[in-house]
């Protein structure tokens, strides 16, 4: 009878230990992305800019291989033809289809924007990391640096650094390759210093926390507390940059190509298309329309799903 009423006691404080870890609705706590995920649901704009994102890489992707209309078909007999069955979105000047032209041009637009957020995360996230983390004097040199960066006019230096390397890359990776490297580099290095700011404030207020103390006394070397402990508590806000960050490649692309600085004529980008269509505005307002429309589309879809995310990824806002 002594041994029962012991066990009673004792299953009872169990039970009432397990639902204090599995919280007062009785289940598991969530994580914070489960939490960020039901948050990003919540935006029915981003959602929608998901929707459209995967319509568009699915249609960039698949489409050449079902379309098949070929991209360098010329056909005077049907020049700035409008939209038909057989051209859903028109033709250009030399009779070449639009839509064959846009699906497989998408796939060089998208690929330099998610391409070049690649490159500028992680120059921005490096070099952000080892300011906030270092501090002092390495601080002071990487924001200098980063300064110097920030000052230097955009545009310009595209616009030079193309017309200096593109000629001898383009001999040396081909007309596509090349081009695309040289664009994906420079559109990277110089859109990284957003990022590194705001990776620097997030290390430097991330470090003084408790757990950072905790990994110090128990040993942790400086990179496992660095990319271990700090970094995973930093990627909210590098996320939300990276997202913005393919907009703004896509744009920067689009601006090279339209000013004949991007690919070459051969290589239809949704920016080369716009360069084309500007001299058959009057006469074919479509040359212009629909590549114009997949940009906007494009960008307009990717701010949506920043914003999400930055709302989902905002304790303030996380909810659970």
């Amino acid at each position: 009878m002594a041994e029962a009423s012991e066990a009673r006691p004792q299953g009872a404080a169990a039970t009432g230990a397990d639902r204090l870890a599995l919280g007062a609705s009785g289940r598991k706590p969530r994580s914070l992305w489960t939490d960020a995920l039901k948050q990003f649901r919540k935006h029915t704009l981003a959602v929608g800019g998901v929707v459209v994102l995967v319509l568009l890489s699915v249609m960039t992707m698949i489409g050449p291989m079902v379309w098949s209309q070929p991209i360098d078909k010329i056909d005077f007999a049907v020049s700035t033809q409008g939209p038909s069955l057989d051209h859903p979105m028109g033709t250009d000047d030399l009779g070449r289809d639009i839509f064959a032209r846009i699906l497989w041009g998408g796939r060089i637009s998208l690929a330099v924007g998610v391409a070049a957020m690649l490159v500028a995360i992680f120059l921005g996230t490096m070099i952000g990391a080892l300011a906030g983390f270092f501090g002092g004097f390495a601080d002071s040199v990487l924001m200098r640096f980063t300064d110097m960066f920030l000052s230097l006019p955009t545009l310009p230096l595209l616009l030079l650094s193309i017309y200096l390397f593109r000629d001898s890359l383009r001999d040396k990776f081909g007309q596509t390759l090349g081009p695309f490297l040289l664009i994906v580099a420079l559109i990277g290095i110089t859109n990284w210093m957003t990022v590194s700011r705001l990776v620097r404030a997030s290390f430097l207020s991330v470090k003084e926390k408790e757990f950072v103390e905790a990994a110090y006394c128990i040993g942790a070397s400086r990179s496992a507390i660095m990319f271990k402990h700090i970094m995973p508590n930093v990627l909210g806000p590098v996320i939300v940059a990276a997202t913005l960050a393919v907009g703004s490649a896509i744009i920067t692309e689009s601006t090279l190509s339209f000013l004949g600085l991007g690919f070459p004529p051969d290589v239809p980008t949704w920016g080369q298309l716009l360069q084309t269509a500007v001299n058959f505005m009057e006469i074919a307002p479509h040359m212009v329309l629909f590549p114009a429309a997949m940009i906007f589309l494009a960008v307009l879809s990717i701010n949506y799903v920043g914003d999400g995310l930055r709302d989902a990824l905002d304790p303030r806002k996380t909810t659970g």
